[in-house]
């Protein structure tokens, strides 16, 4: 029989490390990526400790793609400290060695990356590791069998990050609440405009980049408006 989400949470939050799963009464919470490139690290730092004051933000993914390995660990010891004062959690992408090197909390793995237990050798104990599953229930199952603490789908809409991105169908966010544990992050084209369609649909996480650094409002107001939106459209809790 499959747990309640009231147990799995209460499980999980004996785990410091471990993103934070919504209990049976959570709604949906945001995970923030940064943007492709950070040319002003201090002044970024400024805009991201307004953005984690406005609103409650899960997790923050460093993903700097065409950056130097040297700068991305120094950016990331300038940000994780930021992050962890609001109980925002960081992960690096791809790269084991940055994350342990820049004491973050875990990595988020792409599927041309190296396997989840590779990396989970090269980093800490207890660090969390997530993986891309693009629009792939197969995928989706082999990385929780192999470890993933999450799994994460998309895109759902148009994104200019990632243009080619393989496109998921919301319904894919209810069977997965429905059958699988293990939480999952919604990505890719995700907006205070249409944010609310996904959380709906059941994403434990919404990802987003462009969406609140280029709010037309500011970043501020876009994680004001989401996270009042995950309250509103959060689906009610489903029985065990």
């Amino acid at each position: 029989m499959r747990k309640s989400k009231k147990n799995r949470a209460k499980k999980k939050s004996q785990k410091p490390k471990n993103i934070p799963r919504p209990d049976a009464a959570s709604p949906c919470q945001i995970y923030l990526l940064t943007p492709p490139v950070i040319d002003d690290v201090h002044a970024f730092a400024e805009t991201l400790d307004l953005v984690l004051q406005a609103a409650p933000v899960a997790c923050l993914q460093i993903r700097l793609k065409d950056t130097p390995k040297d700068e991305i660990i120094s950016i990331a010891k300038i940000l994780i400290p930021i992050a962890h004062q609001y109980g925002t959690l960081v992960l690096i992408n791809d790269d084991p060695e940055i994350a342990k090197e820049a004491g973050a909390d875990g990595l988020h793995l792409g599927q041309s990356d190296m396997n989840i237990s590779l990396a989970k050798d090269l980093l800490p104990e207890g660090a969390l590791i997530g993986v891309t599953c693009h629009n792939s229930r197969e995928l989706a199952f082999s990385a929780c069998s192999a470890g993933a603490d999450y799994i994460a789908f998309g895109a759902f809409f148009e994104t200019a990050t990632k243009p080619s991105a393989k496109r998921a169908d919301l319904e894919m966010l209810t069977w997965w609440q429905d059958t699988i544990e293990i939480p999952c992050v919604a990505i890719g084209g995700i907006s205070v405009d249409n944010a609310k369609d996904v959380i709906a649909a059941g994403a434990d996480f919404i990802a987003l980049s462009s969406g609140v650094w280029d709010y037309v409002r500011g970043p501020q107001e876009a994680v004001k408006r989401l996270s009042v939106l995950c309250v509103q459209y959060s689906p009610p809790p489903r029985s065990a």
